[in-house]
């Protein structure tokens, strides 16, 4: 008997865990739901997101706000053209005292990390960053360092300004779990924001630590996916790379590259995620279909044809999704509660 009982409460905890940690970043950032549920998302998928929206829109707030909230630590990085790789990740120093040389650690050690602007800095800048998403480390002069666990990189561009941008190496753009379009608050939030700002200042309470929220990622990793929703996901993927074996024959000719295997893990991880922070130990087909954009839009890259035609990735995913039919709800999760 108590063995059943166990994941109904571990999951009432998990669940007002998240929701003090929602409560403490919604006190001071006002709307922008959709893009805390998917930087929520990534932080219990152990993702990383890449943010576009035209500045003033709460992204770093939101990022600053849910590290207090979870005492971890947070690091804004301002990438500009004349930065260098060891502005990130660190190098070695010489003291004329000792004879020695230390290791002086960059900014990239911190549980939250902003990339700001990662689009203005050249590519060797911007692949400084590929070991330390992928592998969680950082070698300086031939030793490997860890970063603090657990770690999330959220880099944002600007979608306005073209002059004197670099664009993103495919091989990091690909590391990046979700790209999220981040828009303009509605008149009713602009109210309330302007209201808070001119107001007394409010500060988010530490609710949790880093410790807890490594539990709850671990938690995400126990959600049940059914196999037809891990074959859902391959579909889809398969569809960007080759349309016309999902009847999209005529897709073919805007398509250069599709996703790699690496967005049918994000699909399944982020799916999980999302069913934790819908309060379900299973997730379900509309976990999944929520994602489909943030995960593909960014790793579908257009031929010349599809951008003479003024066509977007996520016009193109809209089309795969209505092609790849959702499988029927699955009902293996009443299996597992049996």
């Amino acid at each position: 008997m108590s063995t059943e009982n166990e994941p109904t409460s571990a999951s009432a905890s998990t669940a007002e865990l998240m929701e003090q940690i929602l409560y403490q970043v919604k006190r001071v950032v006002v709307g922008q739901d959709r893009f805390l549920e998917r930087v929520m998302v990534a932080v219990l998928a152990g993702g990383h997101l890449l943010v576009e929206g035209v500045p003033g829109l709460a992204k770093t707030l939101t990022v600053k706000t849910l590290a207090e909230a979870v005492r971890g630590q947070f690091k804004r990085i301002q990438f500009t053209p004349d930065l260098v790789p060891a502005d990130l990740i660190g190098t070695r120093i010489y003291n004329q005292k000792t004879g020695e040389f230390s290791t002086s650690l960059g900014p990239v050690f911190a549980n939250l990390l902003l990339a700001d602007e990662i689009n203005r800095a050249p590519a060797k800048v911007q692949s400084a960053l590929l070991e330390v998403m992928q592998e969680r480390q950082v070698t300086i002069a031939g030793e490997s360092h860890k970063v603090p666990r657990p770690f999330l990189v959220m880099a944002t561009q600007n979608p306005i300004e073209t002059e004197g941008t670099y664009p993103l190496p495919e091989a990091q753009v690909d590391r990046f779990m979700m790209k999220v379009l981040v828009d303009y608050p509605t008149d009713e939030e602009e109210f309330v924001i302007v209201e808070r700002v001119i107001g007394a200042p409010v500060e988010a309470s530490p609710v949790a630590t880093t410790d807890q929220l490594a539990a709850l990622q671990a938690e995400a990793r126990r959600v049940y996916v059914d196999p037809s929703l891990i074959q859902y996901a391959v579909r889809l993927v398969s569809a960007t790379r080759t349309p016309e074996r999902h009847g999209l024959k005529d897709m073919r000719r805007f398509i250069t590259f599709g996703a790699s295997p690496r967005a049918s893990i994000n699909l399944t991880e982020g799916a999980r995620a999302l069913a934790l922070l819908r309060g379900r130990s299973y997730a379900l087909p509309e976990d999944m279909t929520a994602l489909v954009p943030d995960v593909l839009r960014h790793r579908v890259t257009l031929s010349y044809e599809g951008l003479s035609e003024g066509l977007t990735p996520d016009g193109l995913i809209d089309k795969i999704m209505r092609a790849v039919p959702a499988p029927a709800k699955p009902l293996e999760h009443e299996k597992l509660v049996a």
